[in-house]
């Protein structure tokens, strides 16, 4: 249902293609204040040749973190522009199948990843205190909390819009089925951070994280209809990780209260989360949302919504 949403808006796959261009386009253009300000610190010169980690090195961390988010804020101006006009769709119809959005959906996925991520946490900087420093600066951390929980849910929310919203439907449009969207998107997803600094310090066995979280979000978006339960998912776990650690390795580099300072090198238990939490956490929220169907929502058909006939109104009637 949640796909067959796309039926009722002009869906040419055609204009799938060309929107995704408009809304990298606009991301595009949110990045030239980060490209400005390092211009003017650095200058044309010594901007060449710059790598990922001279572009966090450059600027204050609160500031370089506020000017990457910024981006986000123009991609989203695009997903509105694409949706309305290029498909002329509601906006409501690309996130949910409800009457309205869900918030107590969002607020218990978000609960449930926060509550995790701080939990372990906690427990890895008990038990194993050599990996994890505290380096809490009550000012620093205070400008961090406005800006993240200020645009940290707009950048976490908008790769929802796009990969669990506007993707999802297309690709379910073009395939006719809900396996195919659900495999592309979650592939793509996980590729478009391969590029983050995660994967030069840990190796390519990280991919396994993000496109397992690929899936784990697709997952809760055809199973529950809606995007509520990834948006708030995606949100708590991007936010909570802001505020609570960093390293001088990740594609976020925050004033945070810890930082991790372990080796970062990755092997095959740092992807066991993929395959014994993801599952624990989509079993607690199939228990609480009741789900059934699993076999058809995820790999059946995606055929137009039925149209009230004549006779189901003058039933209603």
């Amino acid at each position: 249902m949640f796909i067959a949403q796309a039926y009722r808006a002009q869906n040419g796959f055609w204009r799938y293609l060309i929107g995704s261009l408009i809304i990298f386009i606009a991301s595009g253009i949110g990045q030239i204040p980060l490209l400005v300000a390092i211009f003017i610190k650095k200058g044309p010169e010594l901007m060449q040749g710059m790598d990922e980690s001279d572009i966090f090195s450059t600027l204050n961390k609160n500031l370089t973190f506020f000017l990457i988010l910024i981006s986000f804020v123009f991609a989203l101006g695009g997903i509105l522009f694409v949706v309305k006009f290029l498909h002329q769709q509601k906006f409501k119809d690309m996130v949910t199948t409800r009457s309205k959005f869900d918030w107590g959906r969002a607020w218990f996925a978000f609960g449930l990843v926060t509550i995790f991520t701080v939990v372990t946490t906690l427990l890895t900087y008990y038990f194993a205190p050599e990996d994890i420093a505290l380096t809490f600066d009550p000012v620093p951390f205070a400008i961090l909390v406005v800006i993240a929980v200020l645009f940290v849910p707009i950048q976490t929310s908008v790769e929802e819009f796009v990969f669990r919203g506007y993707l999802m439907q297309g690709f379910g449009i073009l395939a006719k089925n809900r396996w195919f969207p659900l495999v592309m998107t979650s592939v793509i997803f996980g590729g478009m951070h391969y590029f983050n600094p995660e994967i030069d310090a840990m190796g390519d066995i990280v991919m396994v994280i993000y496109i397992g979280t690929g899936f784990l979000l697709g997952i809760m978006t055809l199973m529950d209809e809606g995007t509520e339960l990834a948006l708030g998912f995606h949100a708590g776990n991007n936010l909570i990780a802001a505020l609570l650690i960093t390293a001088d390795w990740t594609a976020f580099q925050t004033d945070s209260i810890f930082k991790d300072i372990s080796d970062p090198r990755a092997d095959f238990t740092d992807i066991l989360p993929v395959f014994i939490i993801y599952p624990i956490f989509l079993g607690i929220l199939a228990y609480k949302y009741k789900w059934t169907g699993w076999k058809e929502k995820l790999f059946g058909p995606v055929e137009p919504p039925q149209e009230p006939s004549l006779e189901d109104h003058l039933v209603a009637d």
